[in-house]
C-alpha cells in the first residue's frame, strides 16, 4: 500500500504552543528547520495585519522523524511557540483556575466567526473554548506542514506560488500577462502580495480606510503549482477527484468561502467554443494546449498543464466597530466581543493556499508514485514519465 501524507494539528492561539504530527514521509527526504521557517515568515507579513504579528516570530523546532538532515520514515513532530503564550499563562492555564479567581468570560459572540455556532455545538458558555482553536493562528501549523510537502515536491520540480488578485473589490488588471516567475517575484516584493503595481496601491488605500472605519476586507488570491505530471488525481471515484480535493483542502481554511480552478465561474456564462483548451501537436509531435482555461485539471486529473486556483476569502469578522450581538450569559442585546486582529489577511491567506495546494498534490503524488524512500519514489517517477513520452 502506498504511503499517505497526512497530518494533525492541535494548539489553541493563545496556548503554549501550536504542534502537527506527520505521517507519510518518505525515508531519505532532505529536511531543516529552515525549509520550514522560510514560509511560516512569508505568512506573517502583509499589510493590513494586525498586533499579534509584531509579538511572534514563528520558528519550527522538529521534534521528531527526522536524523542528520533526513526523514526516516518514521511521523514527524513539529512543533511552534507561541510567545504571547507568558501573557496568557492564567487564562489559558491547563491546570483548573485557583479558588477565587476573578474570571472572564467571553459571552458576546462575533457574527461571522465560529463562536455561536461552536459554543452550542460543545456546550460552552465561555466562547473563548471555541474562539481559541477555531482561530486562523492554527494555520500556521498547516504552513509547517506543508514546508515539508513542498520539499518532497520539490525533489520532482513542482513548485507553487500565489499572488492576491483582488482585495476590497479592487482587482488585478484583466491584462495582466506575465510569466508565472514574474508574477512570483512580484508578489514577494509587494506589501499585499499583488502583482499589479496599480492595483498594490488602490488596495493599500482600500485597507487604509478601512482601517479608518474600524472595518475589515476580503479578497480573492490565486494559487499556482507549476511542473506537475499528468496523472495525478482520478476520475474513477467522486473523492479521488483531484479538483474537489483541492476545493475542500482550500475551504477548510478559516474564512475562505469559495473556490474555483482556471476560468472558474466565467464557464458557466461562455459557450463551450469559447471554454474549453484544444488539443494540438507541435512541431516536435507533441500534445500541447495553447490555452488553460480548465486550470491544469480535467476530469479531476492533473493535464500537465499548471494548475491554476483561486480562493474567495471573506471580511474577517473581528470588527474594531463591533457588529450587533446578544450576550449569551445575560440574553442582552450588545456588541461583539472585539478581540485583537487584522483589517485585512488576505495576503496572508495566499500563503496557507499554498500550503495546502502542496499537501494535496504531496498526497496525490505520493499515490500516484509512493515508495517507501526517495530513491523508490524517485525511480517510479522516472518510469513513468518515459511511458508517457511515447505518447
Amino acid at each position: 500500500m502506498a504511503e499517505t501524507f497526512r497530518f494533525l494539528t492541535a494548539g489553541e492561539s493563545h496556548g503554549q504552543a501550536l504542534t502537527a504530527i506527520v505521517d507519510g514521509v518518505p525515508a531519505g527526504l532532505g529536511l531543516s528547520d529552515a525549509d520550514i521557517n522560510v514560509d511560516l515568515a512569508r505568512r506573517q507579513r502583509g499589510y493590513g495585519r494586525g498586533g499579534r504579528m509584531k509579538i511572534e516570530r514563528d520558528q519550527v523546532t522538529i521534534l521528531s522523524g527526522v536524523r542528520f538532515g533526513a526523514s526516516l520514515g518514521s511521523p514527524i513532530t513539529l512543533q511552534i511557540a507561541n510567545r504571547d503564550w507568558e501573557n496568557w499563562q492564567a487564562t489559558m492555564s491547563v491546570a483548573p483556575p485557583p479558588p477565587g479567581a476573578a474570571l472572564k468570560p467571553v459571552t458576546r459572540p462575533r457574527p461571522g466567526h465560529a463562536d455561536l455556532a461552536g459554543a452550542m455545538k460543545y456546550g460552552h458558555r465561555d466562547v473563548r473554548n471555541v474562539l481559541e482553536r477555531s482561530s486562523a493562528r492554527e494555520t500556521t501549523a498547516r504552513v509547517a506542514v506543508a514546508g515539508i510537502a513542498r520539499r518532497l515536491l520539490a525533489e520532482f520540480g513542482i513548485t507553487i506560488l500565489s499572488h492576491v488578485t483582488e482585495i476590497g473589490g479592487v482587482r488585478i488588471a484583466d491584462a495582466l500577462d506575465l510569466p508565472w516567475d514574474d508574477v512570483r517575484a512580484r508578489a514577494e516584493a509587494s506589501e499585499v502580495r499583488c502583482a499589479d503595481p496599480d492595483a498594490e496601491q488602490a488596495i493599500i488605500a482600500a485597507i487604509d480606510d478601512a482601517r479608518a472605519k474600524g472595518d475589515t476586507l476580503g479578497g480573492v488570491v490565486e494559487v499556482v503549482a507549476l511542473g506537475c505530471p499528468v496523472g495525478l488525481g482520478s476520475y474513477v471515484q467522486w473523492d479521488r477527484r483531484l479538483d474537489g480535493r483541492l476545493a475542500q483542502a482550500l475551504c477548510s481554511i478559516q474564512a475562505i468561502k469559495g473556490a474555483e480552478f482556471g476560468m472558474g465561474f466565467e464557464t458557466a456564462r461562455r459557450p463551450g467554443s469559447g471554454v474549453h483548451d484544444e488539443i494540438l501537436l507541435d512541431e516536435a509531435g507533441r500534445l500541447v494546449r495553447r490555452t488553460n482555461n480548465a486550470g491544469g485539471l480535467e476530469g479531476g486529473v492533473t493535464n500537465g498543464q499548471p494548475v491554476v486556483v483561486r480562493a474567495a476569502m471573506k471580511p474577517l469578522s473581528t470588527l474594531r466597530t463591533p457588529l450587533r450581538s446578544v450576550d449569551i450569559a445575560t440574553k442582552e442585546t450588545v456588541e461583539a466581543v472585539v478581540e485583537r486582529s487584522d483589517v485585512c489577511a488576505v495576503p496572508a491567506a495566499g500563503i496557507v493556499g499554498e500550503a495546502m495546494v502542496a499537501i494535496v498534490l504531496a498526497q496525490a503524488f505520493l499515490e500516484k508514485f509512493g515508495g517507501d524512500s526517495v530513491g523508490e519514489i524517485r525511480a517510479n517517477h522516472a518510469a513513468y514519465l518515459d511511458g508517457l513520452e511515447r505518447w
